[in-house]
């Protein structure tokens, strides 16, 4: 694999300048993964830090299974347990081992979501002005704004009552009936839509008969203790979070409201960033949309240094979703020159 050439981040929005159309117009999209997240605080929102508050939870042998395999993972120990019982259920005797390997994968998935919410900042107010200043700086040069994230980072940044306004619509609206403790999403009128939730969040939660979104301003109880409170309640949000990416877009498929995000993100014309994300395959399903020639070009974020294994095993798969010859609308510009929260 020859050398690539890493841009700033400044110097990458200023490369996009040659994709305007002869309208003078420019569209710029963003695909955030946990990178985003973990640049505020890795001690919250790593694999590891998730791992350490996750596995109080979890069953002896789930453990002892993260332990055997030396990794914290949980979308790779999920996906084992979720093969394990695809090939046991061959065998007849294997029924028993199998439905204990389905309910140790959904045990995994449901200790994540607490994780993320036991190690979810408490106030929107822990995080300082500026933080979200330079957060808001960042998102504020993309038209539409796709997110891997299930925290509540990306919600409270858009949420800000600062000096400049952040230009953002999630399709949620006040109910028909009336106000009421949380707010709903409308599909009906979701045309104007521009930041999406891809693997759901966790404020949102399906009710069955509407998509639901806590809030603050209608309860004025801490949006992070209702989630709390939910989750002890074994109310659990829209979260996809299965160990494979074939699982994880079956379950999109049976939810209007991921459905709705995932074909806006296939159709998108646009120049596209992607932040924060290792390109991994249990993403596939997202990132085989990337493979279609409709993105102008694509901007991927490295973090630290480009010889890196795992940054070269990124350039790698990134450099598949070229739509040309050459492969020069597949560029690379720096994480951490973006100063997403500092």
């Amino acid at each position: 694999m020859s050398k690539v050439k890493i841009l700033s981040f400044e110097d990458a929005l200023n490369d996009t300048e040659q994709y305007r159309t002869q309208k003078g117009n420019l569209t710029r999209h963003l695909l955030t993964g946990n990178g985003f997240s973990m640049a505020y605080d890795p001690k919250r929102f790593s694999y590891s830090a998730l791992f350490d508050v996750a596995s109080q939870a979890l069953p002896l042998d789930v453990q002892q299974m993260f332990t055997a395999l030396e990794v914290k993972d949980f979308e790779l120990v999920m996906r084992m347990y979720q093969d394990a019982a695809v090939v046991l259920s061959q065998y007849p005797q294997g029924s028993k081992f199998r439905q204990l390997f389905e309910r140790n994968a959904e045990e995994i998935r449901d200790a994540l979501a607490r994780a993320v919410s036991a190690s979810h900042p408490d106030r929107p107010g822990d995080i300082a002005a500026k933080q979200y200043t330079c957060c808001r700086s960042f998102l504020r040069n993309f038209d539409c704004i796709y997110t891997l994230n299930y925290d509540l980072l990306p919600y409270w940044a858009f949420m800000q009552d600062l000096e400049t306004a952040l230009k953002h619509d999630d399709g949620f609206r006040q109910p028909e009936d009336g106000k009421a403790e949380y707010v709903t999403w409308d599909v009906q009128n979701s045309d104007n839509q521009s930041v999406f939730y891809l693997h759901g969040a966790l404020h949102i939660f399906d009710a069955g008969h509407e998509v639901q979104k806590y809030t603050w301003c209608n309860t004025g109880e801490p949006l992070i203790e209702q989630i709390r409170s939910a989750l002890a309640a074994n109310k659990f949000p829209i979260f996809v979070a299965e160990g494979t990416s074939n699982e994880k877009y079956a379950k999109i498929q049976h939810s209007s409201f991921l459905g709705r995000a995932y074909r806006s993100f296939a159709k998108g014309k646009s120049v596209l960033f992607i932040h924060g994300h290792s390109l991994e395959d249990t993403d596939d399903h997202i990132l085989r949309l990337l493979s279609n020639g409709k993105r102008t070009a694509i901007y991927v974020s490295i973090f630290g240094d480009p010889t890196a294994i795992q940054n070269k095993k990124i350039i790698k798969k990134a450099q598949q979703f070229s739509g040309s010859a050459d492969g020069d609308d597949v560029k690379f510009y720096d994480a951490e020159s973006a100063h997403v929260w500092s």
